[in-house]
């Protein structure tokens, strides 16, 4: 998802003073005529997405199968480039007047897409309008929070959500002395392992991570039940401020740190970079996205598991729910969209609620199952029972109700503000600064970010 790169466009695009307001009256007069449809002609929907091979032939096959199931409407689904390129195609098309109906942006942008006034329409307000029966309750809460206003009304329309988990090598622990069945579920076991594998050389890796900051800054935030933010993490108001340099951060910090500096923990790099570590076999256990299971099903030469990720155990009320990464489908305004099309694209998101097609996506991707019918087909068809593991994103996604602090975040420029933690963390695991002095660095620069953020969006 190249988050590093997407901060910089979104903070040049959209929030440095290119924001996503209505088009200008010359922008307007150069869109394209409005051509009168013919009869029989079908109401085309315009979606762009951000998956590459094989995701986008999946995806663009859901919607050739949407196309096939009637004859009034058809989506046009076509690949824009990456996330944050398509949110800038977005958003030149929406400055143009011309803007998709329907875009798939990913889950850091959603403050920023909220944002948009005039340039998006609420997913609950499309179907009102197009009269169409619309239940979100059937969505994991994890999920219908994310995407969903304080009032629990819902903007986006959710589609592939991920959240991160622990992936084991099964071979290693045996090597080490260690039971492949019971994988460490505290980080207090989780570092005993490490120094366990470490001893005996079962790999030349104990411990890495892939997306650290959503790992183990964000999840790590929902799974022990702390504010990342206040105002519930933004969904209470654009003057929200980081709480990142609590006890219990610096704690965490200062315990991956101290697992560096004697060997059980390898810094892997930003975003995905960690990701190779594991499926070659060079690193033992890694917390990554669920989605990572494809690759590893594909690449790895050893037996392998997954669990959930670790917690403090003396940390009152932890586990909590993870929280989701991925992408949502967000509903773009045009000055001359036409109630009918609206209408298809409400059609197209009623399609893809289908439990059938939320269980295929799940099944021939990896993402979490969204729904719970959705979710009760894919454990009929007993391809958890066939798929050990399978379960377990939807499980620690589920395993309490959401509270103030588990809902997800919603704070502006949440890019940006995730390259300020890679290089506050590394500058810590380099031994430039202390674990207290990286986080009250990762408030004071973040904190500067979400100002820009609402200055520019009030």
């Amino acid at each position: 998802m190249r988050r590093a790169f997407a901060g910089a466009i979104v903070a040049a695009l959209v929030l440095g003073g290119v924001t996503l307001s209505a088009p200008p009256a010359a922008s307007q007069a150069t869109a394209p005529p409005v051509v009168a449809q013919a009869p029989g002609q079908r109401v085309t929907v315009e979606f762009w997405h951000g998956f590459t091979r094989p995701l986008g032939d999946i995806l663009e096959g859901i919607a050739a199968d949407f196309n096939n199931s009637q004859t009034r409407y058809r989506v046009n689904a076509s690949y824009k480039g990456s996330y944050p390129e398509t949110m800038v195609a977005a958003i030149a098309a929406f400055r143009a007047g011309n803007a998709p109906h329907i875009v798939q942006m990913f889950e850091v942008g959603t403050a920023t897409m909220m944002a948009a006034r005039g340039a998006i329409k609420p997913v609950h307000e499309l179907f009102r309008e197009a009269g169409i029966p619309f239940d979100p309750s059937i969505y994991l809460p994890a999920v219908r929070g994310y995407y969903s206003a304080p009032d629990g009304r819902m903007i986006s329309m959710p589609f592939n959500s991920s959240t991160p988990i622990t992936f084991y090598n099964k071979d290693a622990f045996r090597r080490a002395g260690l039971d492949p069945e019971r994988p460490p579920q505290t980080w207090g076991e989780l570092r005993a392992a490490a120094q366990r594998i470490r001893q005996t050389n079962a790999a030349p890796c104990s411990f890495t991570m892939a997306w650290p900051t959503w790992t183990n800054i964000e999840n790590f935030s929902a799974i022990h039940d702390v504010p990342l933010a206040t105002k519930m993490n933004g969904f209470e108001g654009l003057d929200t401020e980081l709480l990142v340099n609590s006890d219990l951060h610096v704690r965490h910090l200062q315990t991956l740190m101290d697992m560096l500096r004697e060997g059980t923990f390898k810094y892997g790099g930003r975003d995905s970079a960690g990701d190779a570590l594991f499926p070659s076999g060079e690193c033992a256990i890694i917390h990554g996205s669920s989605g990572l299971r494809a690759r590893v099903v594909r690449e790895a030469r050893f037996q392998w598991g997954v669990t959930y990720l670790p917690y403090y155990d003396d940390v009152r009320g932890a586990p909590k729910n993870s929280i989701i990464g991925g992408a949502s489908f967000w509903v773009m305004t045009s000055p001359r969209r036409t109630p009918e099309e609206y209408r298809a694209v409400a059609e197209f998101f009623k399609y893809i609620s289908q439990p059938e097609i939320v269980a295929k996506w799940h099944m021939e991707t990896g993402f979490v199952p969204i729904t719970f019918p959705g979710m009760t087909l894919v454990q009929s068809l007993g391809y958890w029972q066939q798929n050990p593991g399978a379960d377990i994103p939807f499980k620690q996604l589920t395993r309490s109700r959401p509270t103030r602090n588990t809902l997800g975040l919603r704070l502006g420029n949440m890019p940006e503000i995730r390259v300020v933690m890679y290089e506050e963390w590394e500058r810590a695991f380099q031994g430039q600064q202390t674990a207290k002095q990286a986080m009250d660095n990762v408030v004071r620069r973040g904190n500067e970010i979400l100002r820009r953020f609402e200055r520019a969006n009030r």
